[in-house]
């Protein structure tokens, strides 16, 4: 079987423009997508989530990114990318979900069912949307009305009528109060005091919050993301929600779930027809875990004190979408820095590359 340069697992945005870099340095690569069709996560979001409500999405390397408007985003951000797919003549190859990669003797080996790539290097860019975080408390497995992550939400419409309970301190947990609270009762539960942020967010500002998160990766320790580091923000829709005192009202964590509701610590019940978790997510990597990249603090450690993308404990593997680049403009920007990693990998080799037809 022939040998790549190199294999890119995943299409979405730092997927995208890992593989348009690696193209541009001549570097004969596949990109697998688990998807059946192009736009990565983007395309499993809700239908009520437009260009104008989403944090922006960094353009891909010579392009221009959809506007800012009305569109519906899981409708724009797919086009977007399968023209980019189409205008570059991105190799990927779908649909194709990665189960494992393994060590054959130097060689990658990449697995999906009754299928097997070979290769020098590995783009890992796989994201998150993949593994959502649900925490278990005592009882929820005994509530009797509707649990939903965010990977599960329909859009506002649906809880209209329904006492909603938000689970989560980060954006994701803002902007679904932002769309329910106009609509509905909600009650919003955090495990800690929300950090709101004053000022302004500037680049320097940004760059102090990924400086963070950089650290932790450094260290081998599990990424955490970056809208962490650097507090929450109300967006002019969730003005509305504000003056209705949602965000407020925050309560601290519930002690347990019964069948109609949550009891509270001081013993008190409140009853409610929903739980949203909004929780967030972990990094999608089970499938590398045979090469042995986690450190005994939990993390992948990467390159460059945290700001690189390969792996230490295998410089042939690279990472983005992962801790300091697990944002839009963080994985565009990965996207770089990874094929430059991978060319790096391969002029350490002493094979050169045969390219796969």
């Amino acid at each position: 079987m022939s040998i790549l340069d190199n294999i890119v697992i995943g299409a979405g945005q730092a997927g995208l423009s890992a593989s348009y870099h690696l193209t541009r340095l001549g570097i004969p690569h596949v990109v697998l997508d688990a998807d059946a069709e192009p736009g990565g996560a983007w395309r499993h979001r809700w239908d009520a989530l437009t260009m104008r409500d989403v944090h922006g999405v960094a353009e891909l390397p010579g392009d221009t990114p959809p506007p800012r408007d009305e569109q519906r985003a899981n409708v724009a951000v797919p086009a977007y990318f399968a023209a980019y797919e189409r205008t570059h003549a991105l190799p990927v190859i779908r649909p194709v979900h990665v189960d494992r990669v393994v060590d054959d003797g130097g060689v990658l080996v990449v697995t999906a069912g009754d299928q097997e790539w070979r290769s020098r290097t590995l783009v890992n860019a796989t994201g998150t949307w993949t593994q959502p975080f649900l925490p278990h408390y005592p009882g929820m497995e005994t509530f009797l009305g509707e649990q939903l992550h965010t990977v599960d939400y329909p859009g506002p419409e649906h809880f209209i009528g329904k006492k909603v309970l938000v689970v989560g301190g980060g954006a994701s947990a803002v902007q679904f109060l932002g769309a329910l609270a106009p609509l509905t009762e909600t009650v919003w539960v955090t495990r800690r005091e929300p950090v709101w942020r004053t000022d302004d967010f500037t680049p320097e500002a940004g760059a102090a919050a990924v400086a963070l998160v950089e650290q932790r990766v450094a260290q081998g320790l599990p990424p955490q993301s970056v809208v962490s580091v650097t507090g929450l923000m109300l967006r002019p829709q969730e003005r509305e929600a504000e003056r209705l005192g949602a965000y407020a009202a925050r309560r601290p964590m519930f002690e347990r779930i019964e069948p109609d509701g949550v009891r509270w610590a001081d013993g008190s019940f409140e009853r409610v027809d929903v739980i949203l978790w909004a929780t967030g997510f972990r990094p999608a990597i089970g499938h590398l875990a045979p090469l042995h990249l986690r450190s005994e603090a939990g993390g992948i450690r990467l390159d460059r004190g945290g700001r690189g993308t390969a792996a230490v404990a295998d410089p042939r593997v690279q990472l983005v979408g992962y801790g300091p680049s697990a944002s839009t403009i963080g994985a565009n920007r990965a996207g770089r820095s990874a094929a430059t990693g991978v060319r790096r990998a391969l002029e350490s080799s002493p094979a050169s590359a045969v390219p796969v037809v």
